[in-house]
């Protein structure tokens, strides 16, 4: 039997759930007060990621409860919007105080500035939720078929650049988050606060939200630390002088795929124009709507703003934008990236106070013996004035810090057993782990608890050849989804199946190109033995300022991928 082309394809399950929510309300209220089981239904784990929070299991004790006929160790994980990653010492605490209340005493940094929160029970959840709005941060949109949390330059004392491009992705976070008063309801008791909970109606986004994810950053020049071409929709500032006189328009990034489906692949965006900062806001909101009209809601890995791009052309999308904007976009204006890497150690602000780029491995703060990450950091914020912003690498920048507190400051640093940047390779220093196991479902192998492991190993080698302050940008990821974003590491890999990962090499340290696959499936010996032959000709046949991956590309050890549909030749 042939299938007719013009029948209008099945929609996906999650369409559904959508449709039925009521605007995010499901039966989550219900599922909350259910004390028969420390789960929420299928359908209101789907929808409570709209609100911020992901239902998981321990997996390191799935086996076991399900001999003894238990139920998993269900909890849930939080994530906090933090937009551009401006977060002020009071929210710091705040948010540090919750991860000993209701979490597992861990905070992680994410590669989109923001902060997660572990191991919280259902029975917590209402309350840690409430205490996290208490701080002036919220969850609302953290997760879900939404724009998520808006990326900018970590520092916006840096330069007035800086301030200006902060200025404009805050102005993104509050005009695309969802207004549905469901988060004010179930979470707050229906207390409103700020854009939280504002109308009953979607304007922008509908009753049923978008296909997938959708995900914005703004970037500045020459630094391109958030990754720009990894996003949805990227804004690129263009400066003169102390003034951004406008912003390039990326659209169609994105880096998840799944094993075994070439119709899947990570893309960077296609720059498709010029706009003011005045009209950025309406640029986000017309190409947002775009992806709610003409995105894929059937197949959910075909969902992405990326595919919708592919399919249609990135001619197609600039002419639909400039049709819904009533004006055109003008052409493009010239750029250049140096690299992705974050700035570390003390550097000066524009005004004359100081930042420091502190290194978080992982982005995983804790406190063990030999290292009280949280404890350095809470006594920062406690007793030195100063501000926090979160990376885009999951690391953290201590900003607005006195000429005069600069050495205490190091000095609690030391103290409790951080290692400071200027003590760490440059493999390390450029190294980004997903969370994986154990409580990622998707995850196929480690890759937060394994990626030091291989950096010790990768040291040794560098240590020898020369090469330990050479920045080799390193990415992880337990799964093929891209959390970490391991398409845009010199360096990738990528979880296939336990103890065995794909390993990847070519990206450009910029951020301007993928990697390419250059051995499926390898245990963590192999990969140290395959990567050991590559640095070595890295050391004695590199030109003169030449990067790791682009001398990938050039010696032919993988292909330079041109596009994204190329990622899999």
């Amino acid at each position: 039997m042939i299938s007719d082309p013009n029948k209008p394809k099945k929609l996906s399950v999650n369409e559904g759930i959508k449709e039925r929510s009521n605007f995010l309300r499901g039966t989550i209220l219900e599922s909350l007060s259910d004390d028969s089981t420390g789960a929420i239904s299928a359908e209101d784990a789907q929808l409570t990621k709209f609100h911020g929070t992901y239902m998981q299991d321990d997996r390191d004790k799935r086996a076991s409860l399900i001999k003894e006929k238990k139920e998993k160790a269900y909890s849930f994980m939080i994530r906090v919007r933090v937009p551009g990653g401006v977060c002020t010492p009071s929210q710091w605490i705040g948010i540090d105080e919750l991860a000993d209340k209701f979490g597992e005493s861990t905070l992680k940094l994410t590669t989109r500035q923001a902060f997660q929160l572990y191991g919280v029970l259902k029975r917590n959840l209402k309350q840690t939720m409430k205490e996290i709005n208490d701080t002036l941060l919220d969850t609302l949109a953290a997760c879900g078929d939404v724009n998520r949390n808006v990326m900018s330059p970590a520092n916006p004392f840096e330069s007035a650049l800086h301030q200006q491009a902060l200025d404009v992705a805050q102005k993104l976070h509050d005009h695309l988050t969802p207004k549905t008063s469901s988060y004010a309801e179930i979470w707050l008791d229906g207390e409103k606060q700020g854009a939280i909970g504002e109308e009953e109606e979607e304007p922008i986004y509908g009753k049923t939200y978008l296909p997938r994810k959708f995900k914005i950053a703004v970037a500045l020049p020459p630094r391109n630390d958030v990754d720009v071409f990894s996003n949805c929709l990227g804004f690129v500032g263009i400066a003169d002088g102390d003034n951004i006189l406008g912003y390039n328009v990326l659209v169609g990034g994105g880096l998840g795929m799944t094993h075994g489906k070439t119709a899947t692949y990570p893309r960077l965006a296609d720059v498709i124009g010029f706009c003011s900062p005045e009209q950025v806001v309406q640029v986000a909101e017309e190409v947002v709507k775009i992806q709610r009209d003409f995105g894929d809601r059937s197949d959910r890995r075909h969902a992405r703003m990326k595919y919708t791009v592919d399919d249609r052309g990135a001619d197609w999308i600039l002419g639909e934008l400039n049709r819904r904007l009533g004006w055109s976009l003008e052409k493009s204006r010239d750029f250049t990236f140096d690299s992705t890497t974050d700035r570390y150690g003390w550097s000066e602000d524009a005004d004359g106070k100081w930042a420091y780029g502190l290194f978080v491995e992982g982005g995983r703060l804790r406190d063990e013996e030999g290292s009280r990450g949280r404890v350095a950091l809470r006594k920062i914020a406690e007793e030195i004035p100063c501000q926090f912003r979160l990376t885009a690498n999951q690391n953290v920048i201590i900003a607005r810090v006195d000429a005069s507190d600069k050495q205490r400051m190091e000095d609690i640093l030391r103290s409790n057993g951080l290692v400071l940047p200027e003590d760490l390779s440059g493999i390390r220093l450029n190294s980004i782990a997903c969370t994986a196991l154990p409580t990622c479902s998707l995850a196929l192998a480690e890759s937060e608890r394994y990626l030091p492991q291989l950096v010790d190993e990768l040291e040794s080698i560098i240590d020898g050849l020369g090469l330990r302050n050479e920045s080799i940008a390193i990415r992880s990821t337990g799964c093929p989804n891209g959390c970490g974003r391991p398409y845009l590491g010199e360096i990738g890999l990528v979880g296939k199946a336990p103890g065995k990962y794909n390993l990847y090499l070519g990206a450009g340290l910029d951020g301007t190109r993928l990697n390419k696959l250059y051995r499926p499936a390898i245990t963590h010996e192999e990969i140290v033995s395959e990567l050991r032959p590559v640095l070595e000709d890295f050391a004695a046949n590199r030109s003169s300022e030449e990067r790791f991956g682009d001398f990938c590309i050039r010696k032919g050890y993988v292909n330079e991928t041109v596009k994204g549909s190329d990622f899999h030749d």
